[in-house]
């Protein structure tokens, strides 16, 4: 399968500014750049980013008015030690309890199913590009018997990156990969969520909503992700009524 809609043009492009502003988030979150360890200094950042000083510095001035950097005179940029997010203290809660993950599903509804919309009417060719590929490479894996999560989690993180806005993809990053039920390393993984009928049956969701997004099809991309995410819980409840 494969999404071929050349003839259609991204509404806007991002600046390189929320390109850099993030990937400095990712980071963070992630623990990459930790709190109160110094970030790459100017002229290496713009060497890793390909980017103008100027558009480093807009990015530090971002991540600086929201406190997840400070700037220090004559020693450079620190991460804050309160960097890390109230999502990042969800997404390391480690219950194994069904009713967290239908909690973490309606956030995530309430989130995606938008961001859904929004890569729809905004995303770039590339950022297609990148949401067709974390499909084929689910399709792949699925082929080969392995674990599909990685990819999964690769799929929904890929429409929240063309929704051109970094917040997407703080929140996504924060709630992580453990809520996909797909992934072995999922809290709530089991037997019966690593069938292949199973995660055909997800596959099959996902290609609604890329068909949607490739269409720039905003009602519909909304609607295909609120199904997906409606089902998604409709399973969890289904396993807490079989226990």
């Amino acid at each position: 399968m494969s999404v071929n809609d050349e003839r259609l043009t991204p509404a806007r492009r991002p600046k390189l500014a929320d390109l850099v502003i993030g990937t400095l988030r990712k980071r963070i979150s992630e623990g990459e750049y930790e709190a109160g360890g110094k970030l790459p200094t100017e002229n290496q950042m713009t060497a890793i980013f390909g980017v103008s000083r100027t558009v480093v510095r807009e990015a530090i001035a971002a991540l600086s008015a929201d406190g997840l950097v400070q700037s220090r005179q004559g020693a450079g940029v620190f991460v804050m030690t309160n960097a890390a997010s109230a999502f990042a203290a969800i997404g390391a809660e480690r219950s194994n309890k069904i009713s967290v993950a239908l909690n973490v599903l309606e956030v995530r509804m309430g989130i995606e199913i938008e961001a859904a919309a929004l890569a729809a009417l905004r995303r770039s060719a590339s950022q297609e590009a990148a949401i067709q590929e974390a499909w084929n490479e689910f399709e792949r894996l699925l082929t080969q018997g392995a674990p599909t999560g990685k990819s999964d989690f690769a799929f929904h993180r890929a429409i929240a990156a063309a929704t051109n806005n970094p917040f997407y993809i703080e929140v996504l990053d924060g709630l992580g990969s453990r809520t996909i039920p797909c992934d072995v390393v999922s809290p709530w993984s089991t037997e019966s969520s690593l069938t292949l009928e199973y995660q055909q049956g997800l596959q099959r969701e996902h290609l609604a909503i890329l068909q949607a997004i490739a269409a720039q099809d905003a009602e519909g991309a909304r609607e295909a992700m609120r199904q997906h995410l409606w089902l998604s819980q409709e399973r969890y409840r289904q396993r807490l009524r079989d226990q």
